[in-house]
């Protein structure tokens, strides 16, 4: 259990991401792809991420999201960072975001035991993982109401 009392549930989504995603970057357990600084995110987009960090950010809210709601895989990523597609003067539609992101975020995440393969598909938390999430919600001071 983390110090104070406190897991991933009871602080702030927004807090917890921005440390956990410094606590991967500190770790240097991450090891970032070549093409880091020029892919886009999904075809939806029309350019890079402007952050430096944002390969970071998205690791941690995958861990996040994996340690709220188990079973989630490729695919559901996909839809859950994908978003409207602009098409100029005809009608916007949703599309999916990368799957090469999402992919290579869960593999780097399972090499770090954080996540491992679920059975009944998709992945889930360890319990190694769940301490090391609980641990870094523990340090934030600012609780969500």
């Amino acid at each position: 259990m983390a110090s104070n009392g406190r897991t991933v549930q009871d602080v702030s989504p927004h807090e917890f991401v921005k440390s956990y995603a410094a606590h991967l970057k500190r770790s240097g357990k991450i090891e970032l792809p070549e093409w880091v600084d020029i892919v886009k995110t999904g075809v939806l987009k029309e350019l890079a991420p402007y952050d430096p960090d944002w390969y970071y950010i998205r690791a941690a809210s995958i861990a996040r999201k994996i340690y709220l709601r188990g079973g989630l895989g490729v695919g559901a990523f996909r839809r859950i960072y994908g978003g409207s597609k602009r098409n100029g003067s005809r009608p916007p539609h949703f599309c999916k975001s990368s799957g090469a992101i999402a992919r290579h975020i869960l593999q780097q995440l399972q090499e770090m035991k954080i996540v491992e393969i679920d059975p009944s598909g998709g992945r889930r938390i360890t319990s190694v993982g769940r301490r090391d999430l609980d641990q870094i919600a523990g340090k934030i001071a600012i609780v969500a109401p």
